[in-house]
């Protein structure tokens, strides 16, 4: 299905004309005709799915349409990182270029200017925000933010916000909102808790559910078995010949692992930098421009820190430590080949993470290739993953199988006898809506 097919008005087509979106991806195929027809949603999908657009398009389209609107925050999108509340605010100017909507992103941060930016941003007036819990309550104690007007409201990743301990903070938010609201949950995975957490806010939903994506094909995946004192020096092994073009991604379990990792890696004179929950705003600004323009090519992370990172040109993805469930090993390794480009995911498998790993194994339907750990690093545990099932080891399973991918979408050529109209390129910002064509 294409966008033009979807009941969006012609500025919102405008836009995502010009940024090259044309055809839909199935979570927005499926989602977005039940938020334009106003219903409480339940997205199970993972990151890189486009489930943003799913929900941001329907609610920039309402906010058009609602001429009748007074100036006041309409809708609240809530997110567990700053990382990512900068991304979905970067996405709204796109998607809203040619609409007179603003939005400002909220998170926290020791950066005074950080918070007279943020400050600044809700005094000229916004219609969205995007928020992470902990600074938007803030806000609301201090006095200094109104959601009476809140229309929309949107927990995007919420199985990673509960994971980090911000129920109660979301519980105190939804509090201070409006009771007629719509509302929108998307989450990668659907444990018990987030379907108790959908119970509480939202009212009828209708559920849209995919199912987790295999790795792209073009990833190269690699485990090695071995003992967990081994891995810093099989990390500078695998890192000898890195060339000074090439970024590698390494994943570790916590902060408290990411700092561990780091140190030891800058021991052994490899060129390392660490992105954790516990830099100030400043501080991880710094790492990710570090990064992103290859100062520094080799990057430490945590999961949930992760999510915001949005790099097209990783050519390894390490997992210093197997990931908790099939879905983060495939969230893990995504984040290289993209763009059609090759990647290689490799993992580390210590003893006590061999049955999850067979788990993840047994969810790909597919035995990963075994690299061989250098002679020179000593003997390897042999991989009998059956023999710590009883230890409880290992993750959730998959919650069921897909082979959909999200693939990047080619430029087309303008359709003849379109029934939209030809997509206007230099209009800016704060233009005002233009009525639909006749026959439109």
């Amino acid at each position: 299905m294409t966008f033009e097919e979807l009941d969006l008005e012609d500025d919102i087509l405008d836009g995502l004309w010009d940024m090259n979106f044309r055809e839909c991806t199935p979570i927005q195929e499926q989602a977005i005709p039940l938020l334009l027809e106003g219903r409480d949603l339940i997205g199970c999908a993972q990151t890189g799915t486009g489930k943003t657009a799913a929900y941001l398009l329907p609610i920039l389209n309402h906010l058009l349409l609602d001429q009748s609107a007074d100036p006041a925050i309409h809708a609240v999108i809530m997110v567990p990182t700053r990382e990512l509340a900068q991304q979905i605010d970067q996405q709204v100017e796109g998607f809203a270029y040619y609409l007179p909507v603003s939005s400002v992103a909220i998170y926290g941060g020791n950066d005074g200017l950080v918070w007279a930016q943020q400050k600044k941003g809700l005094d000229a007036g916004a219609d969205i925000i995007i928020a992470t819990p902990g600074r938007l309550l803030s806000y609301i104690k201090l006095g200094l933010i109104d959601l009476t007007h809140v229309n929309h409201f949107v927990l995007d990743e919420a199985d990673r916000m509960l994971d980090m301990g911000f129920i109660d903070d979301i519980l105190q938010v939804i509090a201070e909102l409006p009771k007629r609201r719509q509302n929108m949950l998307f989450s990668a995975t659907m444990p018990p808790k987030i379907r108790d957490l959908a119970k509480k806010i939202l009212v009828d939903p209708v559920e849209v559910r995919l199912a987790v994506s295999k790795p792209n094909e073009n990833i190269s995946q690699t485990a090695y078995i071995c003992y967990e004192k081994q891995k810093p020096a099989l990390v500078q092994h695998l890192l000898a010949d890195l060339k000074p073009t090439e970024k590698v991604l390494i994943f570790a379990s916590s902060k408290i692992k990411v700092k561990e990792v780091y140190r030891i890696l800058r021991q052994r004179g490899l060129q390392v930098i660490d992105m954790h929950s516990d830099l100030d705003q400043a501080r991880r600004d710094d790492v990710m421009y570090k990064f992103k323009s290859g100062q520094i090519n080799v990057l430490v992370a945590t999961d949930i820190v992760s999510r915001g990172i949005d790099i097209d040109d990783i050519t390894i993805v390490i997992n210093y430590d197997v990931p908790h469930d099939p879905e983060d090993y495939v969230h893990r390794i995504g984040r290289t080949a993209r763009a059609g480009e090759k990647g290689s995911g490799v993992t580390f498998v210590s003893e006590d993470d061999q049955y999850r790993f067979a788990m993840i194994e047994q969810f790909l339907e597919k035995e990963i290739d075994k690299g061989n750990v250098p002679a020179d690093l000593g003997e390897t545990p042999e991989y009998h993953p059956e023999r710590y099932q009883r230890k409880g080891r290992g993750g959730k399973r998959g919650h069921g199988h897909g082979d959909k991918k999200n693939r990047p979408q080619a430029a087309q050529p303008r359709p003849e006898g379109s029934s939209k109209n030809h997509r206007h390129k230099h209009r800016g910002h704060g233009s005002q809506p233009r009525p639909r064509q006749a026959g439109n």
